[in-house]
C-alpha cells in the first residue's frame, strides 16, 4: 500500500517509517504540507497518515479540502492536541481515525489496516480472477483454495494487477504504486518480481497468466483453453 506519512517531528516520523516499510508499506515521508501536495502530484495514495499541526498550516485543513476536491482514500490523523472536542472536529472533518502522540507504531499499523479493512469493504472484500481469489485486507491469495506463498513485492504486484485484470498495466504505474521516492529500485527489480510470480502462478495451477506488453507493461489474464490444457 502507498503511504503518505506527513509529520515534521523528524525522530518519532523516522521510527513510524522504518516500522511501515518493515510491514510492506512504501511510504513517502513529507514534513510540512507544501511537501505533502508536491507529493499528491507524483503519486496515488491508498492512505495517508496526517499530522494535525504542521510548520506551515493547520492539518485538518487541508484534509478538509482533499476531501472536497474529491480524494477518498482513509485518512488517520495524529497529534499531541487530544481534547474531546479537537478529537470530535477531526472526525468530523473527514478523519477516519485519530491517534494521540507519541504513537504507538504496532497501533498504528493496527489502525491503518482497519481503515484499509472498511474502506475495502466497502467496494469487494475479496477479488476472484480464474480459481485464483485476493483478500487485500489480508494480503493472501488462493489457488483452488490452496494459499499461495509469495513474498510481500510479489503481492503487490498481484495486487496491482488485479486491480486492471484484462488491461495492460504500464511499467510506471506499477513501479510507482510497488516503490516510495527514497527507495533505492535496481533496474530489473521488476522484471524479478514478475518472473517470480509467473513461477508461483504456473506451479499452482493457475488459469491465469502475466503477459508482457513490450515496451508498455504487463496484462493479467485468463488462459486460453488451448495454452492451459
Amino acid at each position: 500500500m502507498r503511504t503518505l506519512l506527513v509529520d515534521h517531528e523528524t525522530d518519532p516520523a523516522r521510527v513510524v517509517h522504518q516500522a511501515l516499510s518493515d510491514c510492506g508499506f512504501a511510504v513517502d515521508l513529507a514534513c510540512t504540507l507544501d511537501e505533502a501536495a508536491a507529493a499528491f502530484g507524483c503519486a496515488r495514495y491508498d492512505i495517508l497518515l496526517l499530522e494535525l499541526v504542521l510548520p506551515d498550516g493547520d492539518g485538518l485543513e487541508w484534509l478538509k479540502q482533499l476531501r472536497r476536491d474529491g480524494y477518498s482514500m482513509p485518512a488517520v490523523m495524529m497529534s499531541s492536541l487530544n481534547e474531546l472536542g479537537r478529537r470530535i472536529a477531526i472526525f468530523n472533518g473527514g478523519a477516519d481515525d485519530f491517534l494521540p502522540k507519541p504513537v504507538s507504531p504496532d497501533e498504528l499499523i493496527a489502525r491503518m489496516r482497519a481503515a484499509l479493512r472498511r474502506a475495502t469493504q466497502m467496494t469487494s472484500p475479496v477479488v476472484t480472477f480464474g480459481n485464483l481469489r485476493f483478500d487485500p485486507v489480508g494480503r493472501q491469495a488462493s489457488v483452488n483454495g490452496r494459499p499461495l506463498k509469495i513474498a510481500r513485492r510479489e503481492v503487490c504486484i498481484l495486487e496491482h494487477l488485479l486491480s486492471r485484470a484484462g488491461r495492460t498495466v504500464a511499467r510506471a504505474a506499477l513501479e510507482d504504486g510497488l516503490y516510495a521516492f527514497d527507495n533505492e529500485v535496481s533496474t530489473n527489480a521488476l522484471e524479478v518480481g514478475i518472473y517470480r510470480l509467473r513461477g508461483h502462478l504456473s506451479q499452482s495451477g493457475a488459469t491465469l497468466r502475466i503477459k508482457t506488453a513490450r515496451g508498455i507493461g504487463y496484462v493479467l489474464e485468463l488462459k486460453s483453453a488451448a495454452s492451459a490444457a
